[in-house]
């Protein structure tokens, strides 16, 4: 007997899932069914062992999420703005996390120097991060500097966050938080990084980056 891949079996177990969760939740689906009203949106990894929703012990329709290769800030990538504008500006989100994890293979792509095609260009960020912070990168054993690249990735995604016009709005008009965190994946569990900035810096963001209508 042939046993079944992955997929016939998410597929199989889909309407147990969806039966016990009816059970346990009844009014979950049916309000769904009218819409979602996330108070998170997650900016996280591609990978496959950082499942946002399971991760936070939430349900569907609780966390609003977009995920790239890496957990990469590209201030020009139209795909991420997309979401980010509709979470804050039309979902109107309480919390953006963005969330780095160990053992991530972007990382350790970046800190390699094998050519791997279009991926290369993605993780453009990375390498620079890698280069400005060269010499603490090479002090560290291996791990260590893969874990400190994954904190790096996400401090600096945070702040590209934060110079997008209508994240600013956002923070400014009704207090929508932004959130820096690193999953471990052998362990399961999250650990936030500290983004609080100096007044100084915030108020040179503000007068760069805010815009008005």
């Amino acid at each position: 007997m042939v046993a079944q891949d992955r997929y016939q079996t998410g597929l199989a177990q889909n309407k147990d899932w969806a039966t016990k969760t009816a059970q346990e939740y009844p009014e979950l689906f049916p309000t769904l069914a009218s819409g979602q009203h996330p108070e998170i949106l997650w900016i996280g990894c591609s990978d496959s062992r950082c499942p946002e929703t399971t991760i936070l012990g939430l349900q569907p329709g609780d966390v609003f999420v977009h995920r790239n290769i890496a957990n990469v800030m590209h201030a020009g990538d139209l795909n991420s703005a997309a979401v980010i504008e509709y979470a804050v500006a039309h979902l109107k989100v309480k919390h953006i996390v963005l969330c780095g994890h160990t053992s991530c293979g972007g990382v350790q792509a970046a800190l390699a120097n094998k050519k791997l095609g279009l991926i290369d260009t993605w993780l453009l960020p990375l390498r620079r991060l890698r280069e400005q912070n060269l010499e603490l990168l090479q002090s560290l054993p291996p791990k260590e500097a893969a874990l400190k690249l994954v904190e790096m990735n996400v401090l600096q995604g945070v702040r590209t966050l934060k110079e997008n016009s209508v994240v600013l709005d956002a923070i400014q008009e009704r207090g929508l938080k932004l959130h820096g965190l690193v999953y471990d994946v052998g362990s399961g569990t999250l650990r936030e990084l500290e983004t609080g900035e100096p007044e100084e810096v915030i108020k040179a963001r503000l007068t760069a980056f805010k815009t008005e209508h």
